[in-house]
């Protein structure tokens, strides 16, 4: 039990040094987070189409 009540204590005193990010900070993040996302599975998806047709031309 000792234990337990040690590392909530430390958990604790870890999370008030913890630097947390502005809301407009978060929505600027979360905006880049999501336009790579979509880039990155359009850039695929591209290349999906590309190979499944170099592919049907083969066969």
């Amino acid at each position: 039990m000792n234990k337990l009540t040690k590392y909530i204590k430390e958990s604790i005193a870890e999370m008030k040094k913890v630097t947390w990010p502005s809301k407009k900070e978060t929505y600027r993040y979360t905006t880049l987070v999501i336009i790579i996302s979509l880039s990155v599975a359009a850039f695929l998806g591209l290349l999906d189409f590309i190979f499944n047709l170099g592919f049907k031309l083969i066969i």
